[in-house]
Order: C-alpha cells, then structure tokens, then sequence
C-alpha cells in the first residue's frame, strides 16, 4: 500500500500523511491537480468524489461531493492559497453545504501538500493545519486518518494505465478493514456494454453463471433505484452442490459508472451484504471496482473462503467472451 505513515501531534496540531509510488513526481502532481483522476481517488472506497468546480490557481476555488452507497451526501470545498508547480500546493480545506458554502460550525484546516522525487519514484506529504486541539479531536473522531489512508492508497490504480494496473491479472481481492473488501477486475469491454451486461437480463444469464457446472435457473432485475432484483443457480450433470440464490434491492443507481445493491441469500436468515459497484473507462477496457461491506469479519471470512474470487473470476473470463459477441 503506498500510505507508509499517518501520525497525529496534539501539540503542533497537525496530521501528517506520508507515501511512497513508483511513479515520477510530475505523474503525481497530474493526479492531484486534475479533478477527474482527483475524483478516482479523493474520496475513501464508497464515498467517491465529484467535483464541480476546480480553478486551480491562487485564489481559485474547488468545491467537490461525495456520496455514500446509502446515497448521503456530504461536500467540501478548497481555496487555494499558494501554487509551486511540481513541488506542491496549500490551501483551505472546509466542510461546505450543497452550494459549497463553508459551514461555519464545522472546523477548517490548513492542507500543504509536498511532492518530491525519490529514488524509486515518488513521496507525498500531506500536512493539515488545525486551529485547534478540539477541531484535531473532532476530525480524527470523524475517520479522518482511516479515510485518508484508503483514500490515498487506491492511487495506485490511477498513476498507472488501466492495462498496465490490471491487464492479464484476473479477478483480484484485497481485504481493506474487518468489513470491507475490494474486488477488482478488468474488462476488455467498454463501459457502456460492461453496464448493460450487469442490468440486462439477457445479458447476465449469459455470463453469471459461476464455476462450469452451474447454470442460473433465475434472473428476475428491475435496476431502477427501489428495484428489487433475484438469482438463483443449481449444479448440473452431477457437479456437486446444492442449489442456492441471492436477492436485494438496487440503492442507488448512477449509470453507466454506479449502482448500489443489497446482496441477501435467499431463503436463510443470514446478513445483507452491501454491494458497491463502480466502472471507470480508459482506453477501450473498462476496470470493475466491487466494494463489498459485510456486517462482521466472522460473515467476510466465511464468504471468502467459499472460493468466491475463483468463481468470480470465472464468470469475468465468461464476460468478456459474451461482450465481443454483443
């Protein structure tokens, strides 16, 4: 993970956040001042940002959303305050409302932010300023230094190309917090179709089909938020294995790029599961990004140990069959 070190000082009044890429610094810096590759990585995994305004100049201004997979909201804004290019930048960093307004009883910090070449690549440094040990207490109580930290290391993903981040790697779990874990896979497909064949009908009964030896049995989907959605598989020509399915309600819905689903086995009284789907395009692939939220870490490990990455990663190699016919 490229985050190394993320320490508070009471007594400066500071959190400092520390990484490492192998990327060259002038790559960073691009990240960092373009709002759309911002957006791939300014908010933690499920909160990912949007930003409607990004004058990146002395005086400029940014104002950015992000929105959970239960669809809350909560934005911020930036003033910039000093730009040395390639070097680093400072600015104003606030809560704000819908508008982008700062919200006066909510605390502002001071962000510097300090790129240097490495000799692997390169290092970022994130100091933010607080007024107070109160207005430090209130924001580290907040998730501060856990969103920071997932933040910042999903920038792996958008310092490097898509093929080159994922290409030829297949299905890839990393377990991120006791319940989350994040699934990657990418699709040589583009984003529309990648879309369409995780909403269609017709589509998923020709790829979601799991481990050779299954077949879905039932595919019922209304994606539009409210919807409610049901799966099912049995194994056939003696594979063993019992039936089994899955059913939920779409929350949120953001095509082609989002959609927010519960997850529930049919028919047992075990936990939903919150899904987060997002795709991001680039060159003619598109890379599938599964955040998946459990209730507890006894419910992750026992769904992870059930193969579910192999059988994952066999319908994705059956996707991408299906989308070059399509």
């Amino acid at each position: 993970m490229p985050v190394t070190d993320v320490t508070t000082d009471p007594e400066a009044l500071t959190m400092t956040l520390t990484a490492e890429f192998a990327a060259p610094v002038e790559r960073l810096w691009d990240a960092f001042t373009n709002p759309r590759q911002l957006e791939r990585f300014w908010g933690p995994p499920g909160w990912p940002a949007t930003f409607t305004t990004f004058d990146f100049a002395p005086g400029g201004r940014a104002v950015y959303g992000m929105t959970s997979p239960r669809g809350e909201k909560s934005y911020g804004s930036w003033e910039f305050l000093s730009i040395d290019p390639q070097r680093g930048f400072e600015l104003i960093d606030a809560f704000a409302d819908e508008t982008g307004t700062p919200i006066a009883e909510m605390p502002e910090s001071r962000m510097v932010f300090s790129f240097e070449q490495t000799e692997d690549g390169s290092r970022l440094r994130n100091v933010t300023h607080f007024s107070s040990a109160e207005a430090l207490e209130q924001v580290v109580a907040m998730g501060a230094v856990e969103g920071a930290t997932m933040a910042v290391n999903q920038l792996d993903a958008v310092l490097q190309s898509l093929r080159d981040y994922a290409a030829g790697k297949g299905t890839r779990t990393e377990i991120l917090d006791d319940t989350h874990v994040r699934i990657t896979r990418l699709i040589d497909g583009p984003i529309d179709l990648v879309w369409r064949a995780h909403q269609e009908p017709e589509l998923l009964k020709r790829w979601m089909l799991g481990p050779d030896g299954w077949r879905m049995t039932v595919c019922e989907v209304d994606p539009t938020v409210g919807g409610r959605y049901r799966y099912a598989w049995e194994p056939v020509d003696g594979t063993p294995g019992e039936p089994f399915g899955f059913d939920g309600e779409t929350l949120l819905s953001e095509a082609p790029r989002r959609a927010v689903t519960t997850e529930h086995m049919t028919d047992t009284d075990y936990p939903s599961t919150l899904n987060d789907l997002n795709l991001y395009e680039e060159d003619g692939a598109t890379l599938i990004t599964l955040l998946i939220e459990y209730p507890d870490m006894q419910t992750r490990d026992m769904v992870l140990a059930t193969g579910m990455t192999e059988g994952m990663e066999t319908s994705y190699a059956r996707l991408e069959g299906v989308l070059a016919g399509v």
